[in-house]
């Protein structure tokens, strides 16, 4: 699933280059570790307005594509 390039940009300038979502400072980083501690994607929203469940389903699908091709490189 590749639905996600419109919602995610890597700028060197921003996080250091880090993937976030586009128009936000919030990376896919911040948005897996707040998942693994355990918050819902409400929860999420509710503390970070500026996103949706788009966002964060996006933020989702980049970490998991990144996932498969790790994989197959190794």
């Amino acid at each position: 699933m590749k639905h996600y390039s419109s919602l995610i940009v890597i700028d060197p300038h921003v996080r250091f280059g880090r993937p976030v979502i586009i128009g936000t400072r919030i990376s896919v980083y911040d948005i897996l570790g707040w998942y693994a501690s355990g918050m819902t994607m409400e929860e999420i929203i509710a503390d970070f307005p500026e996103l949706t469940k788009e966002h964060i389903t996006a933020a989702l699908a980049y970490a998991a594509d990144r996932e498969h091709k790790t994989s197959i490189a190794s």
